[in-house]
C-alpha cells in the first residue's frame, strides 16, 4: 500500500497553516504538501514539520495576478521577469523549509497563443531546471472543467515537455483527479508514464472530496501503484466534504491502516 501525505492546500481549511501542520501529525501522517505558504515564514513552517516528524514534500509556484484569471505564470509570453521573480520565491522557500519539490505553475493561455505559449513554458522549465537542479520540479495537467483554459490537461502534453528539455529534475504530477476528469484510463496511464511520476495526488471523480466515493476505484489505483513498483508518496489533495476530521473515515473504508499512512 502507498504511503499518503496530506496536502494542506484543502484539509484543514478552517486553521492557520502552523495548527493544520499540527493537525496532519495528530491525524497519523508523516508528510505534508502545500499550495502557497508564502504568507507565513519558511523558518517557522520548518520548524513545525521537524518537531512533529514531518516530511514537506512540496508547494507551488506563485499563481500571478488572480484577478486576470493567470493561475501561474510559466507559460505566459511576456512575462519572463515575473516568472523568475516566483521561482526565486519558490527556490529560496523550499530551501529554507525543507520541501523537496516545487510545482510549477503554468497558468491560463487563449487558445490562439497555445504555440507561442508552449515554447515560453520550455524556456522557463529549462532555466529553472538550471537554477534548482537540487529540486524535483512538477508539472501538473489541470483539467478544464475546473479551471478553462489552462495551459494543459492531459499528461501526454507534460511528458513532451519533459522529453524535450531532458532535465531529469521535471517529473509529472499525476493527479489521479484531473486525469480521471480529462481522460480516463487511470490505471494504464500509471503504467505508461510511471517513470517520469514525480508525484501522486488523489480525489473522488467528480466530486474531488474524499476518494471513498465516485467513479474511481482507488483500492485499485492503490494496488496498481505497487504493482508498478512507486516508491513515492500518494498527496490526499480532496476537499473534505464537511469537516476533516471527520472525513477521514475514508481510510478505514478503503481498507488502509495509519500505519499504512504513515510509511
Amino acid at each position: 500500500m502507498p504511503k499518503f501525505s496530506a496536502n494542506l492546500g484543502f484539509l484543514w481549511p478552517d486553521r492557520p497553516l502552523l495548527e493544520r501542520i499540527d493537525a496532519a501529525a495528530n491525524a497519523g501522517f508523516k508528510a505534508i504538501e502545500l499550495h502557497w505558504p508564502y504568507d507565513v515564514p519558511a523558518e517557522a513552517v520548518r520548524d513545525a514539520c521537524a518537531g512533529r516528524s514531518l516530511a514537506l514534500l512540496g508547494l507551488n509556484t506563485a499563481t500571478g495576478d488572480t484577478g486576470k484569471g493567470e493561475f501561474g505564470l510559466a507559460a505566459l509570453p511576456g512575462r519572463r521577469a515575473d516568472f523568475e521573480a516566483s521561482l526565486e520565491q519558490a527556490m529560496t522557500y523550499a530551501r529554507t523549509s525543507g520541501a523537496s519539490s516545487i510545482h510549477v505553475m503554468a497558468g491560463v493561455v487563449a487558445a490562439n497563443d497555445k504555440a507561442e505559449a508552449r515554447r515560453v513554458l520550455a524556456k522557463n522549465l529549462a532555466l529553472a531546471s538550471e537554477r534548482a537542479p537540487d529540486v524535483t520540479l512538477l508539472l501538473e495537467p489541470i483539467n478544464q472543467r475546473d479551471k478553462p483554459g489552462y495551459f494543459y490537461s492531459t499528461i501526454g502534453e507534460a511528458v513532451s515537455l519533459i522529453e524535450e528539455i531532458g532535465a531529469p529534475n521535471i517529473k509529472v504530477m499525476f493527479d489521479v483527479y484531473h486525469v480521471g476528469v480529462s481522460e480516463g484510463d487511470i490505471l494504464k496511464k500509471l503504467e505508461k508514464y510511471l517513470p517520469v511520476i514525480g508525484h501522486v495526488q488523489i480525489a473522488a471523480v467528480p466530486s474531488r472530496a474524499e476518494p471513498d466515493e465516485g467513479e474511481i476505484a482507488y483500492p485499485a489505483v492503490f494496488t496498481e501503484l505497487d504493482r508498478l513498483g512507486y516508491e513515492g508518496w500518494v498527496g490526499c489533495e480532496y476537499r473534505p466534504r464537511a469537516g476533516t476530521d471527520e472525513g477521514l473515515g475514508w481510510i478505514n473504508a478503503l481498507g488502509i491502516s495509519l500505519q499504512t499512512m504513515t510509511g
